[in-house]
């Protein structure tokens, strides 16, 4: 039986050259064609190999969302090589530490980024090639110019020996414990998960897809997904929830992708005001908990069009898929809204013990997930990789539960369960709660030191300039919906919550004045 190769670079070839008079990517005043995305991506990939890139050569990007992160990545396919995407608002320790550790040979940076690549080069012995972004005249010394690099060299088709086993990416994890760690993924890895994409997603081949999300993250994998489909993608640099309600109108967008915090802003900022979302068919969410309340609201707004993934860096995006179906304003299928839905199909989930044991249909334990695109492991760290992959299971470190349905109810990471007086406080319970006041617009519990509970449930909370709360009605709103050991202790107002470079909300930053130079968060 005929059976193709697991690997990208022909699938991609193939949907491009089939769909080269259709609209790729549209970024701010540039409209790119299939079959320009074609002939870039090969200039690149002819560029890389001229300079020693084979498979399994590390070649990493640092830049804003633009057309030339697309043409760059679809290259890096193209040569058969390693991708190492970093997030554009990673600080230079993280940059130093993920080109450092991943043994990146070649940098495609962009121009905010060149002073401090500039700064560090020199402790990275292994680059040896770096490409700049930018115009000749305004590239440093030693860096090559973008037209440069890519635009001389062929556009026909190459062709390089590439193994289903081979590395596609390395991508590094958030880092909110610790410094990042690289999440190694083969060929087939990625090849699979872009199935998994289509499916789930439900794609069709007249999609118009909304990002505005960093591409080094969960929306790269939307955007391949959608490139294998053939639809058309609009791109912006960054999120601005103004930008996002015009697209949404006036270029008919079917699908968007944005974490929680997102959602609220572009709610808060229709104060009201009606529109037409008629062609949108699809809001994907995920990266981080949403909350009851103000994911009603969405419903209200945009109506049955949200789907909730679950996944992470080690099984990128879906490991579990709340539908549309689920997402129900009917009070008898509320309960679902609280969820992240049920394994998809390429997925099986599990919830176990402290010792890996299954535990029974509605009893806590932690998530674990088996999938064929699980990562291979953490690139230069096997005590890390034996740690979170056990016999092919994923252990997550999310905590949760099933119901006999097997819908999972996510109840937060291991690392943000706060433990008051010997009891397990969930911060997102306590979350759902507070977010039902009319008067608050985004709210993150924590745990803070304190000497006789070990730590105290802190609410920090970010009002509605219309109707902010007080704290005493936030007191008696929990009094009524959580025991006793759940309510807040200290209850704080911030103008806006600290976000991590992948868009969720920054507890580590919260807490740190806190918890100071303690050497563990909990007590």
């Amino acid at each position: 039986m005929f059976c193709p190769s697991l690997q990208l670079k022909d699938f991609f070839r193939k949907v491009f050259f089939q769909n080269r008079e259709n609209n790729a990517l549209v970024f701010g005043e540039y409209t790119f064609k299939y079959g320009e995305l074609l002939k870039s991506a090969n200039r690149i990939a002819h560029g890389l190999i001229k300079r020693g890139v084979k498979a399994n050569t590390r070649v990493a990007l640092l830049m804003s969302n633009c057309i030339e992160y697309v043409m760059s990545d679809m290259g890096i396919i193209q040569a058969g090589a390693t991708k190492v995407p970093l997030n554009d608002m990673l600080g230079e320790k993280e940059i130093s530490h993920i080109l450092k550790d991943s043994n990146v040979q070649v940098l495609i940076v962009g121009r905010p980024f060149f002073e401090v690549i500039q700064k560090i080069k020199d402790e990275l012995p292994e680059l040896k090639t770096i490409v700049g972004v930018s115009e000749q005249d305004q590239c440093p010394e030693g860096f090559i110019p973008w037209n440069g690099f890519q635009e001389d060299e062929s556009e026909d088709d190459i062709h390089v020996n590439v193994s289903p086993q081979d590395l596609a990416v390395i991508m590094y994890t958030g880092g909110t414990t610790g410094l990042p760690k690289g999440v190694m993924h083969t060929q087939e890895n990625m090849a699979i998960n872009l199935f998994s994409h289509i499916l789930e997603l439900c794609l069709q081949d007249d999609e118009r897809i909304l990002l505005s999300t960093p591409l080094p993250h969960s929306a790269g994998f939307v955007l391949q997904a959608g490139l294998a489909k053939g639809a058309t993608h609009f791109i912006e640099q960054k999120f601005d929830p103004q930008v996002v309600l015009k697209h949404l109108e006036e270029n008919q967008i079917t699908l968007t992708f944005m974490v929680p915090t997102m959602i609220y802003r572009v709610m808060d900022q229709m104060k009201g005001n009606k529109m037409n979302f008629s062609s949108l068919r699809t809001i994907l969410y995920g990266a981080a908990p949403i909350t009851v309340e103000r994911l009603k609201q969405g419903l209200e707004i945009f109506g049955p069009v949200f789907t909730q993934l679950f996944g992470q860096s080690e099984a990128p995006n879906f490991i579990t898929r709340l539908k549309k179906s689920d997402h129900s304003l009917d009070p008898s299928k509320e309960k679902c809204l609280s969820s992240c839905g049920q394994a998809v199909l390429m997925s099986q989930v599990k919830i176990v013990d402290e010792n890996g044991r299954e535990v029974p249909r509605g009893v806590e334990g932690e998530i674990i997930a088996f999938t064929p695109y699980n990562m291979v492991g953490y690139h230069q760290a096997p005590e890390k990789t034996v740690e979170t992959l056990k016999n092919g299971w994923l252990y997550t470190g999310d905590l949760g539960v099933m119901d006999e349905e097997g819908y999972v109810y996510l109840l937060d990471r291991k690392k943000d369960m706060i433990i008051s007086g010997g009891l397990n406080v969930y911060t997102s319970e306590v979350e759902n709660v507070i977010q039902k006041h009319p008067g608050v617009s985004q709210v993150a519990v924590i745990g803070i030191p304190h000497p006789d509970w070990g730590e105290s449930v802190t609410a920090v909370i970010v009002p509605k300039g219309s109707n902010p709360p007080t704290v005493e009605s936030i007191i008696d709103l929990c009094n009524h919906h959580l025991s006793k050991y759940k309510r807040p202790k200290e209850i704080m107002f911030m103008d806006s919550l600290p976000l991590t470079a992948y868009g969720k909300i920054d507890k580590k930053k919260l807490r740190k004045p806190f918890w100071g130079n303690a050497q563990r968060n909990i007590n």
